[in-house]
Parts: C-alpha cells; structure tokens; sequence
C-alpha cells in the first residue's frame, strides 16, 4: 500500500520500552512516520524480554503489536562514536521519543539541550513518572506506580476493598496523551521553523481523569470514595451476571427516556410507576434494590440477548468481553479492527490496527515489528551515507551490534 498518511516525510527516533513510551510513535507509524527504533542488545525493551518470548528478543508478540511499522538500529550508546551516530540521525530527523529515567539521556550526551544545538527543528517527547523536574522527578515508575499517585487508585474498586490497578489501560493513556502533544508541537514548527521539548508526567497525564474528584474536595470537601461499578445519579449503573459461565453484560441509565426503554425491554414496566424508581435520584437511592431485580433479569440470558433487547429499546448495554470475545468479533472483523502481519520468526499473526478511519490519509499497517537491530545496514549505509566496511569496523568495534 503505497504511503498516504498524514505524517508521510516526518521521522521519528525511538529510545523507548515497554508500552507507555513505544505507543506514541506506534501512533505516528500508523500515520506514516518513519520510525526508527534505537536498540541495545545490553539493554533491551523490556516488551521483547517477556517470559512466552522463550529467552528469544525477536519471539514476542506483545512487542510485535506495539512496534508495528518500526525500524531497528542497535547502538551501543556506551561508545561515544554511537553516540555521534545518533547526533547524525537526529540532525535529519524530525521528532525523538524517549521514556527513560529524567537525566539519562543528558548523561549520554542526548539530552534536548544537546539535540536542540545540532537540530534546532527536534521535537523531544520526554515521557517519565513524575516529571523531569520536582521532588519525585528521579522517581521509576510503572503503571502501578502512576496509577497510585494520580489519586486514580484510590478511587477505583470496591467500597470494602483495596484500592484499584487498571494496568496497560493507563500505559496506552500516557503515550496517547504523548502523541497529541508531539503533534501540537509539528504543528507549532510547522508554523515557526522552532523545535520544542515535551516533558510529560505520566502520573499527571492520568490525574485529569480525576478532574471531578478534585473538584468536590476543593469545593466541598469531600473525598471521593471506591464505589465498584456505581457512578454517581445514575441508576441501574453496573455489571450484571448473565446466563453462561463468567458472562456478563454492563448497562448504563443515564435519564428517564433510558429508564423506560429499559422497563419495556425487561418486560417489566410496573418498574416504571415504582415509587423507589420514580426519578433518577431515588433510583439512585435505591440502587442495591434495583441492581437485585435487574440482575434477577440478566440471569435469563445470554449477554448477547440481553443487550440486543436492551439496544433495541435504546438502552446503553454492551457484553463484557475477553480476549477471545473480541478476537471472534463479527463487528471489529466488520470494520477490519484484526489485521494480519506475516513475521519473520513468529510467523503471520493477528494485532489490532489503527484506532481511526481517515478518508484522505489512511492511516496502516505497513510491516511487523522489528527484529532487533533488523535495519542497521540501510540506516548506517542508505541513510547516513557510510560504507558497510565502515559498519563492519564498528561492528567488530562493540559500537554497532
């Protein structure tokens, strides 16, 4: 498929592992950047390290789906001379990616203000736990990590239980809040001819979806609490046991229009001249009521019936669904969500596609992800002009792997 993408000509260096750091520029191949992964057999992505990959960098498939459209160089950024190979891409690239602790890329000699001089058009996306500066800005963090500080935590789960962990979900937030940020800052060049640098906090990224929280302590004191499925006004609001083995069916009431809806589709619109159902806050109010006899519905069936009598009726239900749910899907089948990718090692495999649909730039999936250090020769000889003697030496030299 020829490229198309919005960002067709726009390259991208990636110094990134595991999933919070590789998703923006996932984001950026999908649009047809050129993305050009910087690795180290010393130290490799921890996505290529993990356990179904058999001690084997090129045998995962979690770090196939999250580096599709990538290239692989692998440098030893120990060497000074890798590190001037890096100066060398950075001065004909157009954004670099990193997700390393702050101060390790200035320690390397490839910090903004190092980039910057050689390449005053970088963009530099600096994504790390708590910020580059502050008292907790030299802090590792995972998604855990960030979920805890963001204050989200503590409000996801069950009122009787421990604070929540919503794992890759908060991974994929950050990266695409990273995206958004790297495409404000071409925008911005685009206009200007200047660079910038993007230092984001992950935990600050996730702590907007906090917003209301923060707004009812400031306001009135309160701190919000764990609630499980609950949300505030709305009732029934939740997750409901169906018919079948760990099937389940979530269902959401907004208004009264809704409310009715769902009275018709239960067969029970006695529901309806309920004086506990009356109006939206006394369902609320009555809400472990509700979720009984609602429940005492869903059981009857299957998910999928069930929110197929609800939809039809203008219900919000959806089935929850596992991995083999959505792999089997007929609607993301329908809209071409699954796309084959035919690697190298592992062989064709199933990954999810681009999350849009755009009518003049396409956005794709052109090749796997990468083997490591896959492109070393067209990025040593196509791209930066040097003999493969010359990569040869630097081979035998530990500079290239």
């Amino acid at each position: 498929m020829p490229d198309t993408g919005a960002l067709q000509g726009v390259r991208v260096l990636d110094f990134t592992n595991l999933l919070a750091g590789p998703f923006p520029s996932l984001l950026c191949g999908f649009l047809g950047a050129q993305v050009i992964k910087v690795e180290s057999r010393a130290q490799l992505d921890a996505a290529r390290r993990t356990p179904y990959a058999q001690d084997h960098p090129d045998n995962s498939p979690a770090f196939n789906s999250i580096n599709l459209n990538k290239l692989s160089v692998q440098l030893n950024l120990k060497e000074s001379r890798a590190v001037e190979l890096v100066h060398r891409l950075t001065a004909v690239s157009d954004v670099v990616v990193e997700n390393m602790r702050p101060g390790v890329m200035e320690r390397l000699g490839l910090g903004y203000p190092q980039l910057s001089r050689i390449n005053p058009g970088i963009i530099m996306a600096s994504i790390s736990a708590a910020g580059s500066a502050g008292p907790e800005s030299s802090f590792p963090g995972y998604a855990p990590a960030f979920n805890a500080l963001s204050g989200l935590g503590h409000m996801t789960g069950y009122a009787d239980g421990p604070p929540g962990e919503l794992h890759d979900s908060l991974d994929a937030r950050v990266g695409a809040t990273a995206a958004f940020a790297i495409m404000s800052a071409l925008f911005h060049r685009l206009r200007t001819g200047r660079g910038q640098l993007i230092d984001l906090s992950s935990r600050e990224s996730i702590t907007m979806a906090c917003a209301e929280a923060l707004m009812d302590y400031a306001m009135n004191g309160r701190v919000a609490q764990r609630k499980g499925n609950q949300e505030e006004g709305m009732a029934p609001h939740g997750c409901y046991r169906c018919q079948g083995e760990d099937a389940w069916l979530t269902i959401a009431v907004g208004n009264d229009q809704d409310w009715e809806g769902l009275c018709r589709a239960t067969g029970h619109p006695e529901w309806m001249s309920d004086p506990r159902f009356a109006d939206a806050l006394l369902r609320y109010g009555n809400r472990d009521a509700l979720d009984g006899l609602l429940e005492s519905w869903t059981k009857q069936y299957p998910p999928e019936q069930a929110a197929d009598l609800l939809q039809s009726h203008g219900v919000a239900a959806a089935t929850s669904m596992s991995g083999r749910d959505l792999l089997e899907d007929p609607h993301l089948r329908a809209r071409g969500v699954w796309q084959e990718v035919d690697h190298p090692v592992m062989g064709v495999q199933q990954v999810p596609g681009p999350p849009w649909r755009l009518s003049e730039t396409p956005a794709t999936i052109r090749s796997p992800g990468p083997l490591l250090g896959q492109h070393n020769d067209w990025v040593m000889v196509d791209l930066l002009g040097e003999s493969p003697e010359q990569v040869e030496k630097w081979v035998a030299q530990g500079v290239v792997y």
